[in-house]
């Protein structure tokens, strides 16, 4: 019997039900090998391919006419958007790659620079090696001033800090001609922000003005900005690929944030030397993240559906498309390297250097993927579930914030870690999503069970691989079981993984209760940006209240 089954027996009845359940769900009458086939995918798309064969349905299959999904290709009746279209940064992957960014300065005749950084990041080798290559190789008379004030899940008075400080300097100094960003997402989320603004004063000097809406005005980018170079030290939030940040907005207890794709970094560095301070918790949190990244992005709605129809101008189409076939490739890449690396990174962040050098690159792949498809309810449930944690809870394996001019060091607040806030909503959201026949267009509920399916598949077979994967409580799942009830068997394969690594089940292990529902659904709710991505919709009040219920105990 798994550890997770054991312990949910012990405290968690619904839980228990749920994996009892699933165990139940392989057949009595076969193995466990002949049970799980590695070609069942394969079978699905011939089925597919078969079960749609009269010619106006294949006419709507054509792919120049509509959008594909690696299992059942289909096409809605009708577009709200014809069009997807992939915005990404440039990457630059390998050990030892940080010590070329003095090159990328000469070429870019970068005098003045701007280096973001993480405050004990600072006192770490890579930053002594972007320094080393910085005086080593950038053009004669550079100067480099260094910020480190930076906050472990940003807020508004954290980012607002970083944008008077850039700001000043180019008032004093005139503005920069290369902006550095070294750590994690909150780095380079801080970064991005400071560099907008220093180059775009709102022009009523609000901060609000590019946040997103309802809490901002959401406005364009007006014009181009200083280049951004961006080498992460986690392998997670794929920052360096995307044109999003993320703050904590203190006033409204809600988590938000600004997007548009001149926020991408010019060239992101991913170099997976600098991810070997990382801590298990950090390594383990983050790579929840790329997960979540993944799954999200491929199981959203399809991007011919997305509300809103189609944009004026190609520069109004937003960032977040929904799920479409360029997407589909890097989100699948990143969900199939995660599974497989993951647990070995978690374990040995240091030490495992295949690992390591895996799971930085399926981060940046992730991020490719959901920078363009989106992501939806488990990042917007995170939101809430992160804003309004009380100072009693603080994610084990996370530094404190050091004492900063920022005024912001000690307010009260909690902190859970990003990926766990994340995480920790998914086996409740899927649960919801990968329900079947909740989607009123039957082609849609289709494709959606469809990648439902096959993402529960994904994992089945990558926790199946692993050494005494075979020995689970929870087998590998049948072909039927899995296509009756995708969404559960995708939640179980999730809370097996959790499992795996140690991580919290259910947000009261946060502090949250049934008392807290209403306050964490109200708070999600502003999040359109993600959550009219659900491939399952209303997504309003009354279901929000259940999935955070749903999400209490797992």
């Amino acid at each position: 019997m798994s550890r997770l089954f054991v312990f949910r027996c012990r405290g968690f009845t619904k839980q228990s039900r749920r994996l009892g359940a699933a165990a139940a769900w392989s057949s009595a009458s076969s193995s466990v090998k002949d049970q799980f086939r590695p070609s069942w995918l394969h079978n699905v798309r011939f089925k597919s391919a078969s079960k749609y064969n009269d010619s106006s349905t294949m006419a709507r299959r054509d792919c120049s006419r509509g959008f594909s999904s690696s299992t059942t290709s289909m096409t809605p009746l009708s577009h709200n958007d014809p069009i997807c279209e992939l915005a990404s940064s440039s990457l630059r992957f390998g050990p030892s790659s940080t010590s070329e960014i003095g090159h990328d300065l000469k070429y870019m005749n970068a005098k003045r620079i701007l280096l973001f950084v993480d405050p004990h990041v600072r006192t770490l080798e890579p930053f002594t090696n972007v320094m080393t290559s910085i005086e080593q190789h950038a053009p004669r008379g550079h100067h480099v001033d260094i910020y480190d004030e930076i906050r472990v899940e940003p807020n508004n008075v954290s980012f607002q800090h970083a944008i008077d400080y850039a700001t000043n300097q180019t008032s004093l100094h005139g503005p920069y001609d290369a902006v550095i960003a070294l750590g994690g997402g909150s780095t380079i989320d801080t970064a991005k922000v400071a560099n907008l603004y220093a180059c775009h004063p709102p022009p009523n000097d609000d901060f609000y003005d590019y946040v997103n809406p309802p809490l901002g005005k959401g406005l364009p980018v007006p014009g181009p900005l200083t280049p951004l170079i961006a080498i992460p030290t986690t392998a997670g939030t794929g920052s360096e690929t995307t044109g999003v940040a993320i703050f904590d907005d203190k006033p409204t207890r809600s988590k938000t944030g600004i997007a548009h794709r001149r926020l991408k970094p010019t060239l992101g560095i991913v170099d997976p030397d600098n991810m070997r301070s990382m801590s298990a918790s950090v390594a383990r949190y983050s790579g929840m993240d790329v997960l979540c990244h993944a799954l999200e992005s491929y199981t959203a709605v399809p991007y011919g559906l997305r509300p809103g129809g189609r944009a004026a101008s190609p520069i109004l189409r937003p960032a977040y498309q929904g799920s479409n076939p360029i997407s589909d490739i890097w989100s699948l890449h990143a969900l199939r390297e995660c599974v497989a690396y993951l647990p070995r990174m978690a374990q040995d962040p240091a030490g495992d250097g295949e690992a390591r050098s895996k799971m930085c690159l399926a981060a940046s792949a992730a991020g490719m993927g959901f920078g363009n498809a989106g992501v939806h309810l488990c990042h917007g449930m995170s939101y809430a579930v992160a804003s309004q944690v009380n100072g009693g809870y603080w994610t084990e394996g996370y530094p404190k914030p050091i004492s900063s001019s920022s005024g912001d060091d000690d307010d009260g607040h909690g902190l859970v870690a990003h990926g766990l806030s994340v995480a920790i909503n998914a086996p409740s959201v899927f649960r919801f999503t990968g329900t079947p026949g909740q989607i009123s267009d039957p082609f849609a509920d289709e494709y959606s069970r469809d990648r439902h399916v096959e993402c529960a598949m994904i994992l089945a077979d990558a926790r199946m691989r692993r050494p005494n994967g075979a020995s689970s409580a929870i087998h590998a799942p049948s072909e039927k079981a899995v296509r009756d009830q995708p969404g559960e068997a995708l939640a179980n394969e999730l809370l097996e993984m959790m499992n795996l690594l140690k991580i919290p089940v259910g947000i009261r292990s946060l502090g949250y209760d049934e008392s807290d529902v209403e306050e964490l659904a109200k708070g999600t709710l502003p999040q359109h940006r993600v959550t009219k991505l659900s491939p399952r919709q209303p997504v309003e009040l009354e279901e929000l209240r259940g999935l955070f219920r749903d999400a209490l105990d797992g």
